[in-house]
C-alpha cells in the first residue's frame, strides 16, 4: 500500500501524495475552481484532473522531475531552463482567462501593501533597515504600465516539471489569471539568477531585467512574514532574504 506523503501543509491548504495521485485540500472553493479552470485553458502540459469533491481536488502526477527548488542549485540543463522559458512564453501569449490572478496587482494597492510590510519588517527587527530601504528602492521598477497576460501566478521552479529538455507539466494553478507576465518570470528565476538568461532566451520576447529584479525584491519583502508565520524559513541559504541581500 502506498504511503501518504505530506507535500505541503499550512493553515490555508494542504497537499498530500498517495502513489501517483495528489490530493489538494483547500477550504477556499474559489481557489479550487480557479485551478481547474486555468488548467483547462492553459496551452502547456498540466496535470490530469481525476475527480473533485469539495474541499478536495485529486490530480494525477506529471512525469519528469521538478526544475529545482529554492535554496538548492538546479541540476536541470540550460536547455531545460530555456524550455521552461518557452512554455511560459506560450502561456503568456495565450488568450486571456476570465479571472484576475495573483499577478494582477493593482499598483496603488501593491504600493500600500509593500510600504506597510517594509515598516513591519523594520519595526519588529526582522530585517535591517538599510536592507529594507535598498530593497524597496529596487522594487520601485515594478510600478509601470503593463499589459495583462495569462499568468500562472505562483510559478516557482518546484511547480515546473521537465524530462530532459522538455517541459512535461506545470502544476499548482490556483493563483492563475490575468496579470503581469514579468511576475511569472521573476517567480520562476527567484534565487536562480544564473539561469535567467536561459529562461529569457527561450521566452521569445524582450524582457526588462530591472523589472524582474524588482519583482524578486517585492516577493522577498512581502513573503518574509508569511513564510515565518507558516513554518517556512526565508533566512535559509539561497532563499528570500539572501535574494534581497544580493540585489543592487
Amino acid at each position: 500500500m502506498d504511503e501518504v506523503e505530506v507535500v505541503v501543509a499550512h493553515s490555508e491548504r494542504a497537499t498530500l501524495r498517495v502513489g501517483d495521485v495528489f490530493l489538494k485540500v483547500d477550504t477556499d472553493q474559489a481557489r479550487i475552481d480557479a485551478e481547474v479552470e486555468a488548467m483547462a485553458l492553459a496551452p502547456v502540459p498540466t496535470p490530469e484532473v481525476l475527480w473533485r469533491k469539495p474541499p478536495v481536488l485529486a490530480i494525477a502526477a506529471v512525469p519528469g522531475a521538478a526544475l529545482g527548488r529554492l535554496g538548492v542549485p538546479s541540476a536541470a540543463s540550460p536547455a531545460a531552463w530555456a524550455a521552461a522559458g518557452a512554455a511560459v512564453g506560450q502561456l503568456h501569449r495565450a488568450p486571456l482567462p476570465p479571472r484576475t490572478g495573483r499577478a494582477g496587482w493593482g499598483l496603488d494597492e501593491l504600493a500600500a501593501e509593500l510600504d506597510g510590510e517594509c515598516e513591519w519588517l523594520v519595526a519588529n527587527g526582522v530585517l535591517p533597515a538599510g536592507l529594507v530601504t535598498r530593497s524597496r528602492q529596487v522594487a520601485e521598477a515594478v510600478f509601470r504600465p503593463w499589459t495583462p497576460a495569462f499568468t500562472h501566478g505562483d510559478l516557482q521552479i518546484a511547480h515546473v516539471f521537465v524530462e530532459g529538455e522538455e517541459v512535461t507539466g506545470v502544476i499548482d494553478w490556483s493563483e492563475a489569471g490575468r496579470g503581469d507576465a514579468l511576475f511569472d518570470l521573476a517567480t520562476l528565476t527567484l534565487g536562480h539568477e544564473k539561469h535567467l538568461g536561459d529562461v529569457v532566451a527561450g521566452y521569445g520576447s524582450d524582457v526588462d531585467l530591472d523589472v524582474i529584479r524588482a519583482w524578486w525584491s517585492v516577493r522577498g519583502l512581502l513573503g518574509v512574514r508569511w513564510l515565518v508565520e507558516h513554518g517556512f524559513d526565508p533566512f535559509a541559504p539561497g532563499c528570500e532574504v539572501d535574494v534581497l541581500r544580493s540585489l543592487r
